[in-house]
Order: structure tokens, then C-alpha cells, then sequence
């Protein structure tokens, strides 16, 4: 985990040189940085729950500060708020954990079995909110209103990492709890992630959904007891991961200085495409970062993933199905970012100077229902521009180094950690590579059908069947699943209404029957 922290921290370090320098918070950024770097590394390192909980919340700290880096954004501003507080339920359910084990380790006498489960209960639930798990994973998605290469850190090897990693810390302990707990919390998260990620027009946002599902993966692992291959997909997950965000900050980076630097356009992949043939290097490690992801042999990624739907089918058929359709739909949405950022023709074209608001507004060709939810890159029409036109560029030495190193451990590390027990090579682990590679291949082609400019014969047809399911699939995927419209309805509001009914009733009761005794008091004294 050291290893994995201090490796990616230091490449995040040397992007970020580049991607900030021309920022008037660089060096408060690279203050925060740091500090973020170390209090991983220590909460990796801690000995006891005490220190780990102290580095804990430093990370928690650093998390918030960098997230509303752009404080004068209010939409940064909006999401490190609700972070910090989503954390906060977390943290402090694990602090009580922390102080219940405690009471309970200085006794002498028999401890209740109630009241053990309850403190296994406490303790999971900080990473439960660190690790981005249902239902406390609605900060994540927006955290990426921070700077990029905190993003590429906290969904690789810091924020989301350290609850795994204190998971697997104290793997003994949950062991007493039902294994299926962590399951039910874990795979709906999985498939949440997944469904939630397949119609994003954010670059980020949908890798962070990505990320999401991805760690469904993980504690389901844990649930089973696979801890091994839980810590496992975690690294390979973490190279991949930060290759990806880091690319996708060199796209971002790059566009900027074209459609202006409001995240509506430059993170917006409709205003991309065509990006490999301006962008090579990033195109060409951003596409090793999307395959491993898919799961396509030999990259890193499909050896821990291949190991994880294997034991998980072991355990449960039910658990496998849901495993094997998650990878589907991650091959499916992962090809689509490809597909949208680097592929077809490049879409944002406007002139030096403001762009026409009429003109940005994904006006690329939707003449139908269909296209809305299926952009055909040989039917979008391009910005207009009467001005000299700007091309994106290739990022510069300091961006594409990072890239270049993170995409060797992307293709090799997965083979340092494979392990086929014998179990699994009785039980035919050649079926299961067979099923779960086809899965990621359908995937694949269902994308390139979708968004490729491929001239398949049947694919309108295919496109045809896909619109009826496309239209109630990006409404949720675009709504984030409605979930936090009802937590702001339920939580937000509720809690205002209830505070105006105190309120209320503060004002007009209580201080009603102090004011009405004093006029009582009054009047009698007359």
C-alpha cells in the first residue's frame, strides 16, 4: 500500500507541476498536496486504530480543502460541503467503534455478542463513507469539481483506497459479522456504479461512477473473504485508474485553451472526438487505461477482476450473475469515453474568444430521438466559425512522462499478483475466463456499434432496439439515479422543515408562555 501511495503521489506531483503552474493557488495547491500524500501514507503505516484514526481524519481534511480548491466556484464550494459532511457520518461512527473496542478489550468479563456486532458495525461504517459505499457514495461524483490530478489521487490511491485498506486492516474483526452484510452494501453499488456511468456527457464524472462500481467489486471481495484478491484489484485498479484521470486531465487541459474553462465544455466529451489524431500519446495510454478496465487480457485489470467474479460465482451463483453483468456494462461505458474523447471527428471548433451559446449547446446533429442518446460522429455538424480556428495539442514533457510510466504497471502488474487456487482449476477457471471475456467483448462491439464509425449493416437496427431502453437509462444515469434528489428532499428539506416547526414553535409556544406569564405577573401586580 506504501508502495502504491508514494508511486502515484509522486507522478500526480510531477502532472500537477505542469497542469497548475499557471494557477494563483499553486503553491497553496501543492501545500495541500503533500500533506494529502503524507497522511495516506501514515494512515498506511499506523500501528494502532488510534494513529490510524488521527491520519484518518487528516485525509479527510486534505480531501475537503482540495475538492473546493476553486473555492470561488460555487460548485466547488457545494461539493467539498458535502464530503465533509457526508464523511463526518462515517468518521464519527468509526470514532465510536474505535471507543467502544476500546471499553470493551479493558474488561475482564464476557463481552455481549449484541454489542461486539454493533462495534464491527460502527468501525465499517468509515469506510463505508470514505470508500464512497452505498448509500453514504454521493460525494464522490462530485468531488470532481477539484483540480484533476486530485481526482486521479483520490479515486487511485488515497480517499477511496485508505476504507479498503482499513477494511482489509481489520478483516479478522469483521469476520463476525454476517459475511452477507457487505455484500448487499456492496453489490448494488457495483451495478449502481455501472448503470449510472453508461450516458455521462462528463469525462470525469464518468469515470468517477466508474470508480464507484469498481469498489462494489472490492468489498464484495472482502465479503466473501477474499481479502487477498480484494487488496489486489485495489492495486490494479489504482494504476488504471490514475492513468485514466491523469489522461483525461491532459484532454481537459487541453481543450480548456479552446472552449474556454468552464467545466460544462471542457469536460463535456460531446465537444470532443478526433482527440488520438492531435493527442497520440495521451490517446494511446488512455486507450491501455480503458482496456485494462474492460478487462482484456493480459492487461493488469483482468487478472484481479477475473479473480473476483470467479470466487464470487463460487460463492454464489446469484453474486456471479450480478459480477459478470456489472463487467459487461463496464466494458461498454469505458469504450464509450474512448470512443467520444479520441475517435470520429473533433466536434468543438469555435473561434478565439466567447463562444456562440446557441452554438455550444450539442447542436451536433440530433435530428431524431436516437441521436440525442447515441451520437453518430459522421451526422454531427460542427461549431460554426468565421475566425482562425484553434486545434488541440499534445500536453507537454511534464504531463506525458506520468502517462508513459503509469501505463507500464497498467500492462504488467496483474501478472505479479494472479493466483489460481486449485480449487477453481478443478471447478474449470477457463470457463469462467471464457464467460467473462466474452461479456467485456460484447461490450466492446455494442459501443463501437453505438458510437464507432463503424458501417455495420445491422446496426441501425441494433440502435433502434437499444433507443427504447436508452431513453429510461440515461435519465437515470443523468439524475445519478434520483438518489440524491430524494436525500435532498427527505434529509435537506426535511431537516429545514422540522427547524422551521422548532422554530416555530420556540417562537410561539415557549416564548408565548414566558411572555404571557410576565403579562399575568404584570397585571395581578396592577
Amino acid at each position: 500500500m506504501a508502495i502504491l501511495v508514494t508511486t502515484v503521489g509522486i507522478l500526480v506531483m510531477i502532472y500537477s507541476d505542469s497542469y497548475m503552474r499557471y494557477d494563483q493557488g499553486y503553491v497553496r495547491f501543492y501545500a495541500y498536496l503533500s500533506l494529502f500524500t503524507v497522511s495516506m501514507s501514515g494512515s498506511a503505516f499506523s500501528p494502532n486504530l488510534i494513529q490510524l484514526y488521527f491520519f484518518w481524519e487528516l485525509v479527510g481534511m486534505c480531501s475537503y480543502l482540495l475538492i473546493g480548491f476553486w473555492f470561488t466556484r460555487s460548485s466547488a464550494a457545494n461539493a467539498c460541503q458535502k464530503a465533509f459532511v457526508t464523511n463526518r457520518i462515517g468518521d464519527f461512527g468509526l470514532l465510536l467503534g474505535i471507543l467502544g473496542l476500546y471499553w470493551t478489550t479493558e474488561k475482564t468479563g464476557f463481552v455481549n455478542f449484541l454489542f461486539a456486532n454493533i462495534i464491527i458495525v460502527l468501525l465499517f461504517l468509515g469506510p463505508v463513507a470514505k470508500s464512497a459505499q452505498f448509500p453514504l457514495h454521493v460525494w464522490l461524483p462530485d468531488a470532481m469539481e477539484g483540480p484533476t490530478p486530485i481526482s486521479a489521487l483520490i479515486h487511485a490511491a488515497t480517499m477511496v483506497a485508505a476504507g479498503i485498506f482499513f477494511i482489509a486492516r481489520i478483516f479478522k474483526l469483521i469476520l463476525s459479522l454476517p459475511l452477507a452484510m457487505s455484500i448487499i452494501l456492496s453489490l448494488p453499488l457495483a451495478l449502481l456504479g455501472a448503470t449510472l456511468a453508461l450516458f455521462q456527457k462528463d469525462l470525469k464524472k464518468g469515470l468517477a461512477y466508474s470508480t464507484m462500481s469498481q469498489l462494489g467489486y472490492m468489498v464484495s471481495a472482502l465479503g466473501i473473504g477474499a481479502d487477498r484478491s480484494a487488496l489486489f484489484h485495489l492495486i490494479t485498479h489504482a494504476y488504471s485508474k490514475a492513468l485514466l484521470f491523469l489522461g483525461a486531465g491532459s484532454v481537459i487541459h487541453s481543450l480548456e485553451k479552446i472552449v474556454g474553462y468552464s467545466p460544462n465544455k471542457s469536460q463535456n466529451m460531446f465537444f470532443m472526438g478526433g482527440l488520438r489524431r492531435y493527442m497520440p500519446i495521451t490517446g494511446t495510454t488512455f486507450l491501455l487505461g480503458t482496456l485494462s478496465l474492460c478487462g482484456i487480457p493480459p492487461l493488469a485489470y483482468f487478472w484481479s477482476k477475473d479473480e473476483i467474479i470467479t470466487k464470487l460465482w463460487l460463492s454464489s451463483s446469484y453474486l456471479g450473475l450480478v459480477a459478470f453483468g456489472t463487467a459487461a456494462l463496464t466494458a461498454f461505458y469505458m469504450f464509450r469515453i474512448h470512443l467520444l474523447t479520441f475517435e470520429g471527428d473533433f466536434h468543438a471548433k469555435p473561434t478565439i474568444g466567447q463562444i456562440n451559446q446557441n452554438a455550444a449547446s450539442l447542436e451536433f446533429g440530433v435530428k431524431n430521438v436516437l441521436s440525442t442518446y447515441f451520437v453518430d460522429p459522421n451526422q454531427s455538424s460542427q461549431i460554426d466559425s468565421s475566425r482562425v480556428l484553434l486545434k488541440p495539442k499534445e500536453s507537454d514533457f511534464f504531463m506525458i512522462i506520468p502517462l508513459i510510466l503509469l501505463a507500464i504497471p497498467t500492462v504488467c502488474i496483474g501478472v505479479l499478483g494472479v493466483d489460481i487456487p486449485e480449487t477453481q482449476k478443478e471447478l474449470g477457471f477457463t470457463s469462467f475466463f471464457n464467460c467473462s471475456f466474452s461479456l467485456s467483448l460484447f461490450g466492446l462491439f455494442l459501443a463501437y456499434i453505438t458510437y464507432g464509425q463503424s458501417k455495420f449493416s445491422s446496426k441501425k437496427k441494433i440502435i433502434s432496439v437499444l433507443g427504447y431502453f436508452a431513453y429510461y437509462a440515461q435519465s437515470w444515469s443523468l439524475n445519478r439515479g434520483f438518489i440524491d434528489y430524494y436525500y435532498d428532499l427527505f434529509f435537506i428539506h426535511g431537516t429545514m422543515f422540522l427547524s422551521q416547526v422548532f422554530l416555530n414553535f420556540d417562537r410561539h409556544i415557549i416564548d408565548g408562555f414566558v411572555n404571557a406569564t410576565g403579562l399575568v405577573s404584570f397585571f395581578s401586580g396592577e
